[in-house]
């Protein structure tokens, strides 16, 4: 197999990666568009120089949100003010309804942290261990964890205000 046809493999079976740093990183439809073509442009060109020191997955995400942070950076969109519309179109259940406010509220107040806030707790929730995460975003292990039990209190809290204004 060629290069090309192992890139390929790799986007396609990585897709839902890029999906979820183009949705939580920008709002509008031609703007993930745009950012999924930037990161899967910047991984083809390092593609090639990819060690295999790390997972394949750890080393994208990093590809993925450095370049999602540099493109919000070049747009000069301000990240604290990027409302998040979570596709939810397949969750049409009634059942569901209760989880998906809850998802939704979730990434409401996801959409209110900074750029490394959002990253690292992206990367919590897809369920990286703090030694990835801390690969991926270059901090040390133990810097990561104070950050996300920051992250999560600074959530609960919003949270709460939130539920307690109705809002």
């Amino acid at each position: 197999m060629d290069i090309k046809e192992h890139f390929t493999k790799v986007i396609k079976a990585n897709e839902g990666l890029i999906y979820k740093i183009t949705t939580l990183y920008t709002d509008e439809k031609q703007d993930r568009k745009d950012l999924y073509q930037e990161i899967v442009y910047q991984l083809w060109k390092s593609f090639g120089s990819f060690q295999e020191q790390s997972k394949l997955s750890t080393w994208m995400y990093r590809v993925a949100l450095n370049t999602a942070i540099f493109h919000l950076k070049q747009s000069k969109k301000r990240p604290d003010t990027i409302p998040f519309e979570l596709e939810m179109d397949r969750l049409t259940d009634e059942s569901d309804k209760a989880e998906e406010d809850r998802i939704k509220l979730l990434y409401k107040q996801i959409q209110q942290l900074n750029l490394l806030e959002k990253g690292i707790i992206l990367l919590f929730l897809e369920g990286k261990s703090h030694e990835e995460i801390a690969e991926i975003v270059g901090m040390s292990i133990s810097n990561v964890g104070t950050k996300i039990s920051r992250i999560k209190e600074k959530l609960k809290s919003q949270i709460k205000k939130n539920t307690d204004y109705g809002t």
